[in-house]
């Protein structure tokens, strides 16, 4: 789509909002439509007939099949579908296509409000190279390399021989990891410039690359900003997303232990700027990659909500998923910087339906039994629930596990307590994972960057032997949970049911099966 052709924002009363997404995140801004009086319509596709979002609208449309390009990502069926709703605002959550200029583009020729960014300013970010640009015009530091796309394979060589090795090259349209390599040597060069190139096309349907100096072991730290269509722009302090597994993030917290409060205010200023040099407007997140506690470089920017975002929700008080559409009917930010504080500290585990010790292998299946984890600083965001089907379409996904507390070893005693609580029958989720990642001695310490995973293989191993020497007594009183949610206790005779070293048989036995 020619950029001319991109229209501006709407700012407008709404009542009807249409959650133009699933799962998780369908579920958070319905509940965010409830609470300002709003009223949430559902779009799904044939694989998400029992989601709970659809139970939970006021009114919801089937949009197409189960695979994404049928559905979700199907903008013709949406704007459809809004149109027969009676839609005046649509919420496009995270992921499908909430970072699609072309989609925000045409939710406003149809003369309904995009809950986000004007499309010229998702394009301007979603463009690696030109959001680079933009940004450096506006005095915002960028890892040396270069901020256009590559003309051939000389133009990189010529880069190298200024910048030196590492180098990583990436897609000037991609995210997610997709479309990345390394290179430390000229051997490599021909090769991954090649292959970089057909990866960008295949995922992306644009093969333009750029390249940047590789930073070796790095901290991924990212600031929320938030602006309004009135000149108002504040950001709500960091989030560390340093602990990452093929470039996918599995574990959040904020505020970061990493960064002083002297770079933290000068970190924000900048995010600041960078979401003002596109115009920004709505909920956005600024990314930076960390060399030292005190030297960054702009990352991309994300032109939506995150996932991540409830460690932000609750270490400053703001509702973001409330703000957003409060900006979006036009209001003013309720809140200045200076309003701004952070009480407290908070994680965020990933809770998905995958085998981590089968290589992180998607598991969807039917949860037969759930029981989440609650209490004082307790949050779980999700859709699931007992004899539910996880669609094999989608991402793996299901729930994200808060915890928040006085402080960050408070908090992690938090998560330790909540994981432990956190019962999923039927199907093998990262649960494991981020038990034994929150005890290791580095994560604890917060020495850790994003190679923690990689160069910590043995995690579950560990993870292994730490589950099956659980004391007698955790054993017992995991066990008379699971078989009392089980109804077997009729199977149970009354003198085995008395012996506690058949509660701990129990416990390991089901413990197997998470």
């Amino acid at each position: 789509m020619i950029q001319d052709q991109f229209l501006p924002l709407i700012h407008k009363p709404f009542k009807k909002v249409l959650i133009a997404n699933r799962g998780e995140i369908g579920v958070r801004i319905i509940r965010a439509c409830r609470d300002l009086g709003l009223s949430p319509l559902a779009v799904y596709s044939t694989a998400d007939l029992h989601s709970r979002h659809v139970a939970m609208a006021d009114a919801a449309l089937c949009i197409g099949g189960g695979p994404s390009n049928e559905s979700y990502l199907n903008i013709g069926n949406i704007i459809k579908a809004a149109k027969e709703l009676g839609a005046e605002a649509i919420h496009p959550g995270f992921g499908f296509l909430s970072e699609s200029a072309e989609f925000a583009n045409e939710v406003l020729k149809a003369g309904i409000v995009w809950v986000g960014p004007s499309p010229n300013a998702i394009h301007s970010m979603g463009d690696k190279t030109l959001a680079k640009r933009k940004v450096t015009e506006a005095g915002v530091p960028c890892s040396p390399g270069k901020n256009e796309p590559l003309k051939d394979l000389k133009d990189l060589q010529d880069i190298v021989h200024q910048v030196g090795y590492p180098m990583i090259l990436k897609a000037a349209a991609g995210g997610g990891g997709r479309g990345m390599r390394v290179v430390r040597a000229d051997s490599e060069l021909a090769n991954a410039f090649e292959s970089c190139q057909r990866e960008a096309l295949s995922y992306f349907g644009n093969a333009d690359v750029f390249c940047e100096r590789y930073i070796e072991h790095p901290r991924h730290v990212e600031f929320q900003v938030m602006a309004d269509s009135h000149g108002n722009t504040v950001h709500l302090f960091e989030r560390d997303c340093t602990i990452q597994r093929r470039h996918q993030k599995l574990i959040e917290e904020a505020p970061s232990s990493y960064i002083s409060e002297e770079t933290r205010h000068k970190m924000g200023e900048i995010a600041v700027r960078a979401a003002q040099s596109v115009g920004y407007v709505n909920a956005g997140t600024v990314e930076f990659i960390l060399e030292s506690p005190t030297k960054f470089y702009f990352m991309e920017m994300n032109t939506r909500i995150q996932v991540e975002h409830p460690v932000t929700e609750v270490i400053t008080g703001v509702d973001l998923l409330q703000t957003q559409l409060k900006v979006a009917m036009g209001e003013k930010l309720p809140f200045t910087q200076k309003d701004l504080s952070i009480r407290g500290w908070a994680f965020e585990a990933r809770i998905n339906s995958e085998d981590p010790y089968n290589g992180f292998r998607p598991d969807p299946g039917v949860i037969k039994e759930l029981e989440f984890p609650s209490g004082p600083g307790i949050r779980v965001d999700s859709h699931i629930y007992s004899k539910y089907k996880i669609p094999e379409f989608y991402d793996s996904m299901i729930a994200k596990l808060i915890v928040h507390g006085t402080s960050r070893n408070d908090a992690l005693n938090k998560m330790a307590r909540a994981l432990s609580e956190f019962y999923i029958e039927g199907i093998q989720t990262t649960i494991p994972f981020h038990q034994a990642l929150i005890e290791f001695p580095a994560f604890r310490e917060g020495k850790y960057t994003t190679r923690f995973i990689e160069e910590n293989e043995h995690l579950l191993e560990d993870s292994e032997k730490t589950r099956k020497d659980l004391t007698e007594q955790e054993a017992i009183v995991v066990a008379i949970k699971i078989m009392e949610k089980k109804s077997k206790l009729e199977a149970t005779s009354t003198a085995e049911f008395q012996q506690p070293e058949s509660w701990a048989r129990a416990y390991r036995l089901e413990s197997t099966k998470r």
